[in-house]
């Protein structure tokens, strides 16, 4: 499973591909975590034997890194408070 550390940013990148074709900031969560799980197994490091060990806590890992940074990002990103109408007159109401 540690050799697979390229098919979890290959993901990554496909899905990042995916919020440019499709923006909203749905994929980029996931995007990102994809790619963060990759670099995990790259490196080695202890996350990395406890993921190898079996898919399921690769994707358990993949699943918490992408709530959290999409989470992130949503703080960061989100409706900012203050935001008022910024326009007079809609078209579709004539």
């Amino acid at each position: 499973m540690t050799e697979a550390w390229w098919v979890w940013i290959a993901a990554g990148l496909v899905l990042a591909i995916m919020e440019v074709a499709l923006p909203g900031y749905i994929f980029v969560g996931f995007a990102l975590g994809s790619i963060a799980t990759g670099l995990l197994l790259w490196s080695g490091q202890w996350p990395a034997a406890w993921m190898a060990a079996d898919i399921t806590h690769a994707l358990a890992v993949f699943a918490a890194l992408s709530v959290v940074i999409w989470l992130l990002l949503r703080l960061t990103l989100g409706v900012r408070k203050g935001q008022s109408k910024t326009f007079d007159r809609d078209i579709n109401e004539d």
